[in-house]
């Protein structure tokens, strides 16, 4: 299985990039990479493997970038280069910690979306107090949408959460102001009318924000707006609620002898929180599976993101979702 990787995107770019590489390569015998980026500052911290080939990219897509004009113009990036080996077929997966306007962009220009589908999703996995997650989505490619594109949202998640995640008929929720029926805005009351009325799909109806963490949900709906504002908030209020839990840990002699106790238990707390452990946001309604790594990742998130991609491409997610919008659109002719 043969993946592309950015090197270049992200603020720890190449050497937390390259360093989840290795670590990759060492825990995935079967996976073959091709990492695009500067020749030079990767083989700095490249572990010497056959598996591997670097290709070096002399320009790199930068976060103050335009998207689509960084897209068109810089063709030698690191990150158009990547996309490029995905469209002719020299790799099945990629991943990148760069641009999400520009990566997007690159999926839809070059990688290209699955026919059928009218937008793809970004889908980051979130996790939730009993360790299972859920997948969210759209988490922002498209602030609008229509209640046609929340139901694709709800295939591909649910294909995603099923095949790579390991969930038997996953649970999908669509976001909404209240659990009732007949709450919410005119998009959320057609789709629910359309979810309910798919017979592939585990619809268990509205869910609330406040219920996401509870684990209420393997697979949440909503569009790009709300998803976006969510998962800021979450990542925003795990933030400060660990920085708040070490300021009191760190404030007497006291709490600091009951932070020395409570070593082994925090631990497990904050890893169970930590949304890196799950991987990146799937591009989702791609002709392949696009990961977008979080742009602060180290090595331990870029892995997870790599193996993320190696699981999707592994277990052929863009063809089974196509398969399915396809049936989708005969049942309703």
């Amino acid at each position: 299985m043969k993946l592309a990787i950015d090197a270049m995107g992200g603020d720890n770019a190449p050497e937390q990039i390259i360093l989840g590489v290795n670590r990759a390569l060492k825990q995935i015998p079967e996976l073959e990479l091709l990492v695009f980026g500067d020749e030079q500052k990767i083989r700095t911290y490249l572990d010497v493997n056959s598996r591997v080939e670097v290709i070096h990219a002399p320009d790199v897509i930068l976060g103050t970038d335009e998207p689509v004009r960084a897209v068109r113009r810089k063709k030698e990036s690191s990150l158009v280069m990547m996309a490029s080996a995905i469209a002719n077929n020299e790799a099945s997966a990629c991943v990148s910690a760069g641009n999400t306007g520009a990566l997007m962009a690159a999926g839809l220009f070059i990688v290209s979306r699955i026919d059928g589908i009218e937008r793809p999703a970004l889908a980051p996995t979130l996790p939730t107090i009993d360790g299972r997650g859920f997948v969210l989505l759209d988490a922002g490619a498209n602030s609008d949408a229509k209640r046609e594109h929340l139901l694709q949202y709800a295939i591909m998640g649910s294909v995603y959460a099923e095949k790579v995640r390991g969930i038997d008929n996953p649970r999908v929720g669509l976001l909404n102001i209240g659990t009732e029926e007949k709450k919410g805005n005119d998009l959320t009351k057609a789709a629910f009318t359309l979810l309910s009325e798919a017979n592939d799909l585990n619809f268990i109806g509205n869910i609330e924000s406040r219920d996401l963490l509870n684990g209420v949900a393997d697979v949440v709906v909503t569009d790009g707006f709300t998803g976006n504002m969510v998962l800021k908030t979450i990542e925003g209020t795990a933030l400060s609620v660990f920085s708040m839990l070490k300021t009191a840990l760190t404030s007497s002699t006291k709490s600091k002898v009951g932070a020395v106790l409570l070593k082994d238990e925090l631990r497990k707390l904050k890893n169970k929180m930590d949304y890196t452990e799950y991987g990146g946001a799937g591009l989702f309604g791609l002709k392949a599976s696009v990961i977008k790594a979080h742009g602060s990742s180290d090595a331990n998130a870029f892995f997870h993101a790599i193996e993320q991609a190696y699981k999707m491409a592994k277990s052929n997610v863009p063809a089974i979702i196509e398969k399915q919008i396809s049936s989708g659109k005969e049942d309703s002719k």
